[in-house]
């Protein structure tokens, strides 16, 4: 499960677990199976995965109960890692998002774009976005430069996450718009959809602790995968 540019291990099952209770795969009072056999299935130890039920007990999304086990506390909204991630499974819901970078480039900004930033200039991430080992979308993400440079090697799967650890730069809130726009010519060949037919289409600015926006994306998904979910709690 683990990889290079992934989350740890222990965050990538308490990132599955919270959304699984939000899609309501996990319901309110649900008890969970037994942590051995929930280590087996997420392929790691229970040392791991202890420290992954900690972290969800420590949201107030769990109850651990001495000798009768694990039991799903709902109902509340609650600030993780892929907290602002809005595309899940078309069936089912949930799902863990992950990446695989494209490429790192800082350029011009393009002048069709929303004003965000004040520098002419911004970092553009190209990604393909995966929930678990489903390839279901496709996204081009600009920083505006004045926010700081981050290392290609330092890209993690969550870029909310790694502009955090490497920038200081915490993303608070975001402005989606969502459409239909053709597929770019830069989709890999594991994406579905192909280049220049229409595609479900998300224009997303994204805000720090600043007044302006510090970020603007742009996402191609495939609605036969994957549905794109707002809640309100």
């Amino acid at each position: 499960m683990q990889r290079g540019g992934a989350l740890p291990l222990h965050m990538q099952i308490s990132e599955m677990i919270i959304r699984d209770i939000a899609a309501g795969r996990l319901v309110d009072g649900a008890r969970l199976p037994p942590e051995r056999s929930m280590a087996e299935d997420f392929g790691t130890t229970v040392r791991t995965l202890r420290k992954a039920l900690a972290t969800l007990e420590g949201m107030g999304l769990l109850e651990r109960r001495q000798g009768s086990g694990n039991y799903v506390r709902a109902g509340q909204p609650v600030e993780s890692v892929y907290s602002m991630f809005r595309l899940e499974h078309a069936k089912g819901g949930g799902g863990l998002p992950n990446a695989r970078i494209l490429s790192v480039d800082e350029l011009p900004k393009d002048a069709a774009q929303p004003a965000y930033g004040d520098s002419p200039r911004g970092t553009r991430f190209r990604r393909l976005r995966f929930l678990d080992a489903v390839p279901i979308a496709v996204e081009e993400i600009w920083l505006d430069a004045g926010a700081g440079r981050i290392p290609p090697a330092q890209v993690q799967d969550s870029l909310y996450l790694t502009y955090k650890q490497v920038l200081k730069l915490w993303i608070t809130r975001a402005e989606d718009r969502v459409g239909l726009s053709a597929v770019p010519d830069w989709a890999p060949d594991a994406f579905a959809p192909r280049p220049g037919t229409p595609c479900a289409y998300i224009e997303r600015l994204s805000w720090a602790q600043g007044p302006e926006a510090v970020e603007f994306s742009r996402t191609w998904y495939d609605h036969e995968r994957a549905l794109y979910v707002q809640r309100l709690i």
